[in-house]
């Protein structure tokens, strides 16, 4: 299957209709969202000077948000037809033209007319609702880039009007802002598009290896140069993932370190649960990105498990925090049994398994719920995940299992996500020793089963990675060696919070020129930096000048194996973007045995 097109559109219909099912499904997702958003905007904002303007904004901006979900979930109950694929974009594009004015036009509405706190947290709300649009609407670039390009003029222009250097400067910012948000939905659209392609190229050749496989011996051939064809489709996927997935780490590492510089200041009650609400968004997007990154180090063969002893209990405890109001959302039962078991693996890696399986468990059931347990058979544990969903045919019970596959039924009313979440858990379980199957009947749910060895050995206690309190000062001297401006200032901006002496440089002649005369106490560097240059080499060059063998960490937004297996065989610490500031706060006073 041969497709054409361009990063603006698709000529291909199956293809474009999976993305518009993409786009429909994060629209009737994020529907209770944004109804939420505007009743927030109307608690922290209403008073008797902008009451009637902002009553009747928000009425008009539930009604635009209705419509968008109206229009999205009737398209989906039909079935997605072919010939009015691009009829329903023009229509989605004509209905974001209008969502993003409306959501624009809330600075022309408040700002001016309220305090500088009740500012900020409107310019934070419409930078938050930007940022969900660029990911949500990026499926389809048209739909995505008219909401952005309509949002941010129309709030640009309030703030030009305003006059003032100050609103002079939010407003550039604001169409700088335009800008990268466009960037990273053409980033994150490459990645769907080439998704959708390679499945179905992948499909294609698959049918013509399963026809080919009794022919002759010249049949034969030919099926081993589909093979050999599909290897490298599969090969330029991981190599294309990898490099899209780098590029979209960087804005959203750099934004949970402004977040993070951010809370730390004075706010009051409101606007510290606002705060929290973005924390909670941001941390949504960085899961979704490290889902590929997970499957690349698997795919890379560097995870290396760390086998303890542990009781199941905490880790059910902690999914069911996890996923339980996920499931009441949607109208699902979750019930998890209570276990005494207590297992030898490796706590993390299980918790993750268990995520995926949980996950996929919710997404594919629409009623009834699932049970989440742990029991003993013989001498090993049982931990299971039943669901009341659609089932699995018995034809797809191996397919399941690989990256990018889901369940072909096109009529089926479901969510669709990146079709790697029970790759990792297999791969996951291979890599532990452990065995992962699946047993399902179509129209009535499955059960996944993961058997876990009983402990023979003493207790850890298992405790999954939280948030310190992050209360001891770090008082050192800290070189940043970092080529975006972006993640580099709110790198500096965070340690600063922290009490160090913190320094910057874009590239390796930089970091050398400050490392003499700044004498850093350790360097914190990204690992792929300008003119082919790496983390590794700044961090040898700073030892080989200093003469010591200085403490360092490498940071990666790389999710490609090669560049994972390089960075892991230098044995300098490495930690992944998006990089959560307590983990980077942990691993410093780690390396430096405070």
């Amino acid at each position: 299957m041969k497709f054409k097109g361009n990063p603006l559109w698709l000529e291909d219909e199956p293809v474009l209709v999976e993305q518009l099912r993409l786009l429909f499904l994060g629209a009737r997702n994020t529907f209770l969202t944004v109804n939420c958003l505007i009743f927030c905007m109307n608690w922290v904002l209403l008073d008797d000077s902008n009451a009637r303007a902002l009553i009747i904004w928000s009425a008009i901006a539930a009604v635009s948000n209705l419509n968008f979900y109206r229009f999205s979930r009737k398209h989906l109950a039909l079935g997605m037809p072919l010939d009015q694929a691009h009829r329903m974009v023009w229509v989605s594009v004509g209905l974001s033209i209008l969502g993003g004015a409306i959501w624009g036009s809330l600075a022309w509405v408040t700002l001016g007319n309220i305090g500088v706190w009740e500012s900020l947290f409107v310019l934070v709300m419409l930078s938050a609702t930007a940022s969900g649009a660029a990911y949500s609407y990026s499926p389809v670039l048209p739909v995505c880039f008219a909401f952005v390009i309509s949002m941010c003029v129309t709030t640009a222009t309030a703030l030009w009007q305003m006059g003032g250097t100050i609103f002079h400067t939010l407003a550039t910012a604001c169409l700088v802002s335009m800008v990268t948000l466009i960037a990273q939905a053409r980033s994150g659209s490459k990645v769907i598009q080439t998704s959708i392609q390679l499945r179905f190229e992948k499909k294609d050749l698959l049918d013509k290896l399963r026809l080919e496989t009794n022919l002759t011996d010249a049949a034969r051939l030919r099926a081993e140069q589909a093979h050999r064809e599909a290897e490298h489709a599969n090969a330029a996927k991981s190599k294309f993932l990898a490099a899209a997935s780098h590029d979209l780490r960087q804005p959203i590492h750099a934004q949970g370190l402004f977040l993070k510089v951010l809370s730390r200041t004075q706010l009051d009650a409101t606007q510290r649960q606002l705060l929290n609400s973005v924390n909670a968004a941001a941390d949504a997007s960085a899961e979704m990105l490290n889902t590929l990154l997970d499957f690349s180090r698997i795919d890379a063969g560097v995870i290396d498990p760390l086998v303890t002893t542990f009781r199941v209990q905490a880790v059910l405890n902690k999914i069911e925090r996890e996923f339980g109001q996920q499931a009441d959302a949607k109208g699902l039962s979750y019930r998890s049994r209570e276990s005494s078991l207590v297992v030898q693996s490796d706590p993390a890696l299980v918790e993750l398994i268990l995520r995926n399986l949980v996950s996929n468990a919710i997404r594919y059931t629409e009623h009834g719920g699932l049970l989440v347990t742990c029991r003993l058979r013989g001498a090993q544990a049982m931990l299971e995940v039943w669901d009341t969903g659609i089932g699995i045919p018995q034809a797809q019970q191996q397919d399941v299992f690989l990256e990018f596959h889901q369940l072909g039924n096109p009529q089926r009313d479901r969510r669709n996500g990146l079709g790697l979440g029970l790759a990792i858990a297999q791969g996951l379980a291979r890599t532990l020793g452990h065995q992962l199957t699946l047993k399902s009947t179509l129209h009535r749910g499955s059960r996944f089963q993961l058997t876990l060895p009983i402990a023979s050995l003493a207790l850890t206690e298992y405790v999954s990675t939280t948030e310190s309190g992050l209360t001891q000062l770090l008082n050192v001297r800290i070189l940043v060696v970092e080529d975006d401006e972006a993640v580099l200032l709110g790198m500096l901006h965070l340690l600063r919070d922290w009490g160090c002496q913190c320094e910057g440089a874009a590239d390796l002649d930089e970091a050398l020129a400050l490392v003499q005369g700044f004498a850093p106490q350790v360097i914190v560097s990204d690992h792929r930096l300008r003119e082919e240059r790496t983390g590794v080499q700044v961090i040898a060059a700073a030892r080989a000048v200093l003469g010591v063998n200085l403490p360092a960490l490498l940071i990666t937004g790389d999710t490609a194996p090669e560049r994972l297996r390089e960075a892991l065989a230098s044995g300098i610490t490495l930690l992944h973007k998006p990089l959560a500031p307590h983990h980077l706060y942990s691993a410093l006073v780690a390396e430096l045995k405070l």
